[in-house]
């Protein structure tokens, strides 16, 4: 069934979604190759990356493949710390917090591994002779086909090549042509910075195999092959011991196949070499036209699913880098444009069913031991990378996080038996591939227990989004899991007789002369909790189950520490008012419940969000890349879109092409910078992006709730809203001209705008959301240690219902 849909809204909506077939909007674009990595582009398939440097003489494609992880499958549980439990919480409850830190660093942290590191499969490098002075120079990643390609000429000779990871035939594909016939001549051979053996197979293959490394005491393991064959048109291959050589051609085509032994993290028994094998055979039976066209109609099945129109300046006609160095003076709307798609394009890149989560990279990485191991660092970094999936229409890539998630609810089992004796599973602030789930790298870090609790918000927010039972009922076990851990483990601290996480930490952060950041209670811990016990509360209910256990959880709810406001207005951050408002923390944890979170609200919470907003303006603008994009959603989420804007703004800045730590910034291929590079900040901003332009959290669909003054006309179409609807929104002089929506599940539809709206069925809303999926949280109110409690001063808003039906579309305008 679909209603009246006005031919003003078709139009738009045509001209929104029907691309020029090269649209060169959709490119990263430059004039010159890359010297280093950070300018490299990007390519991937979930399981294998390639980072592409467009050098005409000696070109490197770095490459990668998402299970090539040092060690083996291990454990790192510390089972120490079931005997100091009960001695560290007295310190912490007898306020000596130091001598509690060190008690944690001594029984506690692990003895073991502090996880693996991700590592590089190696580089492919081609040689050519005599293209040291070229002309015509164009390097570019096109990311509306998730093609990268570079082109040039050589005297009279144009030369282009095009490279591509392809989901359909999990293979790596460089086309290589010149439009002269016999200009052709090039060496391959491959490389890693570790052992490895090189060997040539007939006269156009070559062959590379290892094993990763060991590390912390664990053996390395994993055996890797890659496999390289050239398929010459014109001319010859030569092989030479470790080398292929092409002579003469008019066009090579290079398919590159990896694989490793890796089944799952407690499995490593699969054969590397007779994997690549078949990838590689049955990709060369297709034509390059072919490879190329199956790739193309895989990745954009995804990809245009969103289209974003901010308008576009004489910035487009610039290279990338030229207009990130200049974002922050001109005005180049159409540059957050591309770094949203960006970041869509690099979550379709590092996460497709049946492989592993984006990990602190992506899949991109040319190091054996990169920065923090490139691991899962779950106590913000991991969870921003899924961020987007939701909202920008990108669902199914969710499913190597829950499937991650599914296996650490098994291994952290014996975790929360043997270190604490508790029931469930848990997860502290770190994992790897083996699915680790100890805590690591110091008390400052690791003594934080709710990366399970987090997750697990994961597992629910995709069902929030689908409303598909039969998903909920697969990955309720593991939420159900979390929950039976923190029912054993909380402890009532003694003032107040609250139920709070202890030992604990605030992610990362020490307060103000304590000396130590070990706590009980911290407010990120309370909020996750209540958001846990929701969730399981929930699906419990829907899959008509446990109802003994949702009583107990219910029970246990009404005990949680309440969020408080401090003596300067703020929103703690601990149990104590301990803020300092000098504090630039890189980690906002506090904030959790403003977003992702939705239980600050300016409709609901007015005092809790007025005080986050305080918190967030003493803590400060710049910071780390992932920071910024954390910012970005959180004044979003404020309502703020001047102000989410200047945080892209500040995102946007240039990195010293040195790469020297300093304050976060993006890299001339618009990698995210921590610095170094971390892909989260990428996926952070996107999301926050989509944020500014619709939310579907405080009961109902918000269109256009921080748009900011530079945007003043424009169009999204495809965002996705809890209780599956998909909205396209139209613009014009900062208002809301249209909107459709698309109901895939039914049910009622609130809508709230800063313009009134007209449309079929639609009318004014009356009580709360009778949507399950927009049910308002039952926080407890505040405690208040301020006599100065502020309240948000809002923008009117108009509110309607619209009762919907599956499968129909709705319009609505302004009025």
């Amino acid at each position: 069934m679909k209603r009246l849909v006005f031919l003003v809204f078709v139009a738009f909506c045509a001209c929104a979604q029907q691309q020029p077939e090269d649209n060169t909007l959709l490119k990263l674009r430059y004039d010159k190759p890359a010297e280093q990595w950070v300018e490299a582009l990007p390519v991937g398939n979930g399981r294998l990356g390639a980072m592409i440097y467009g050098n005409p003489e000696n070109e490197i494609i770095q490459l990668n493949e998402n299970t090539i992880w040092a060690g083996e499958p291990n454990r790192n549980d510390n089972p120490d710390a079931k005997a100091a439990l009960t001695k560290v919480r007295k310190l912490i409850f007898a306020g000596k917090y130091k001598e509690a830190q060190d008690l944690v660093n001594r029984d506690f942290i692990t003895k073991k591994s502090h996880g693996m590191p991700y590592q590089t499969a190696g580089n492919l490098k081609l040689n050519f002779e005599g293209h040291k002075d070229v002309s015509n120079y164009s390097r570019e990643l096109n990311i509306e086909k998730a093609v990268a390609s570079t082109s040039y000429r050589v005297g009279d000779v144009n030369y282009k090549t095009e490279i591509f990871s392809s989901f359909p035939d999990q293979v790596i594909v460089a086309h290589i042509s010149a439009d002269k016939s016999g200009a052709l001549n090039f060496s391959a051979t491959l490389d890693r910075p570790s052992k490895v053996t090189v060997t040539t197979r007939g006269n156009d293959e070559l062959v590379m195999t290892g094993v990763t490394s060991s590390h912390e005491g664990v053996k390395g393991a994993v055996e890797f092959e890659t496999r390289v064959k050239i398929i010459n048109d014109g001319g010859e291959v030569t092989a030479d011991e470790s080398v292929l050589t092409v002579r003469e051609a008019e066009t090579a085509t290079i398919i590159v196949s990896m694989a490793t032994n890796f089944n799952n993290y407690n499995d490593i028994s699969g054969n590397a070499g007779e994997r690549a094998t078949n990838y590689l055979e049955a990709a060369i039976e297709k034509s390059y036209k072919d490879l190329l066209k199956d790739h193309i109609a895989d990745y954009q099945n995804y990809f245009k699913r969103v289209d974003l129109d901010l308008g576009k300046t004489e910035s487009v006609n610039k290279t990338t880098d030229v207009r990130v160095e200049e974002f922050a003076t001109t005005n180049d709307p159409q540059l957050v444009e591309l770094y949203f798609q960006f970041g869509r394009y690099l979550l379709i890149s590092s996460s497709r069913p049946g492989g592993q989560p984006a990990n602190l990279q992506g899949i991109w990485n040319d190091q054996l031991m990169p920065p923090w191991d490139s691991k899962y660092t779950v106590n913000i970094n991991a969870e921003m990378n899924y961020w987007p999936s939701e909202i920008t229409n990108l669902s199914e890539l969710n499913e190597p996080l829950v499937q991650m998630v599914k296996e650490l609810s098994e291994t952290g089992k014996k975790t929360a038996q043997d270190m604490y004796g508790a029931n469930g599973w848990v997860l502290h602030h770190n994992t790897d591939i083996w699915r680790i789930n100890g805590p690591i790298d110091g008390a400052t870090w690791g003594m934080w227990l709710m990366g399970g609790a987090w997750l697990s918000q994961h597992l629910y927010d995709k069902y929030a989004f689908s409303g598909d039972t039969e998903y909920l009922k697969s990955v309720y076990p593991a939420m159900k899991g979390a929950t039976l851990f923190f029912l054993d483990f909380l402890i009532e601290e003694p003032e107040n007789g609250w139920l709070v996480v202890s030992p604990s930490v605030s992610p990362e952060n020490t307060p103000a002369g304590h000396g130590s950041n070990i706590a009980a209670g911290t407010t990120m811990d309370n909020q996750l909790l209540f958001d846990l016990f929701s969730i399981t509360v929930k699906a419990a209910e829907v899959l008509e189950t446990d109802t003994a256990l949702v009583e107990k959880i219910k029970a246990a709810m009404q005990k949680l520490p309440p969020m408080q406001i401090g003596n300067w207005g703020q929103l703690q951050e601990w149990m104590y008012d301990w803020d300092n408002p000098n504090d630039h923390h890189r980690h906002v944890s506090h904030l959790y419940g403003l977003y992702p979170s939705n239980q600050i609200s300016p409709y609901h919470s007015p005092e809790l969000f007025e005080a986050a907003r305080t918190s967030l303006v003493a803590r400060g603008d710049e910071s780390t890349g992932w920071s910024m994009g954390w910012k970005v959603n959180l004044w979003a989420r404020l309502l703020d879109g001047d102000h989410a804007y200047k945080l892209i703004t500040d995102q946007l800045k240039p990195v010293a092409r040195s790469g020297r730590r300093m304050s976060g910034g993006t890299y001339p291929n618009l990698f995210d910078a921590h610095p170094p590079f971390q892909i989260d900040g990428n996926f952070g901003c996107t999301a926050g992006i989509a944020e500014m332009l619709m939310q579907s959290q405080h009961s109902a669909i918000h269109l256009l709730p921080a748009l900011p003054s530079k945007w003043s006309k424009g169009s999204v179409s495809g965002l996705v809203a809890r209780g599956g609807f998909e909205v396209d929104i139209k613009w014009e002089s900062g208002e809301v001209q249209n909107a459709l929506i698309r109901s895939k599940l039914g049910g009622n539809c609130r809508i709230r705008s800063y313009v009134p709206l007209t449309g079929d069925g639609l009318k004014e809303a009356v009580g709360e959301n009778t949507n399950p999926f927009y049910s308002i949280p039952k926080i407890k109110s505040p405690k208040v240690n301020t006599e100065d409690v502020k309240l948000p001063e809002l923008r009117k808003v108009y509110e309607y219902d619209l009762e919907t039906i599956a499968g129909e579309e709705i319009l609505l305008q302004k009025l």
